[in-house]
């Protein structure tokens, strides 16, 4: 995908050595790999500039004069993926348990099958918490 770059060049925007321009410093052209390192040296820089900024809260590389956040986030292109994701994750409601099969998805009573052999069951605590347990009994013993 091409995109028009801060300077008026056609680059692709993964392009990693695309120049983009400091929000700090007008004259600064950095390459888009450098940029957030060089973000963090030219907020220390200008911290009176630093002030008057506010970050993007989908992407820390957007600087946006704070007057101009709310237009910038109701714009911002990497707004997109982030609601994209919320969405699916709203889609996903059922909880994994191992060894339990949810059979009723989205139901307001959930109903659950347990797909394990005679005899096994879903483990009641997590394995490191076992683990810790083993130990300390172990170190106790040895205390003794």
């Amino acid at each position: 995908m091409e995109v028009e770059d801060d300077f008026g060049e056609a680059r692709d925007v993964l392009d990693p050595e695309r120049l983009v321009q400091c929000p700090y410093n007008k004259h600064h052209r950095i390459r888009a790999c450098r940029f957030p390192y060089h973000l963090v040296k030219c907020r220390k820089s200008y911290p009176q500039v630093a002030k008057e900024l506010a970050t993007c809260p989908f992407n820390a590389r957007h600087l946006v004069p704070q007057a101009d956040l709310r237009d910038h986030i109701s714009n911002c292109r990497d707004k997109r993926p982030v609601e994209e994701d919320i969405e699916s994750s709203e889609k996903l409601t059922s909880l994994f348990v191992q060894g339990v099969v949810n059979c009723g998805i989205n139901s307001s009573s959930l109903e659950h099958k347990n797909c394990l052999p005679p005899g096994l069951r879903a483990p009641k605590s997590i394995p490191h918490a076992v683990l810790e347990k083993a130990v300390s009994n172990v170190c106790a013993a040895l205390t003794l």
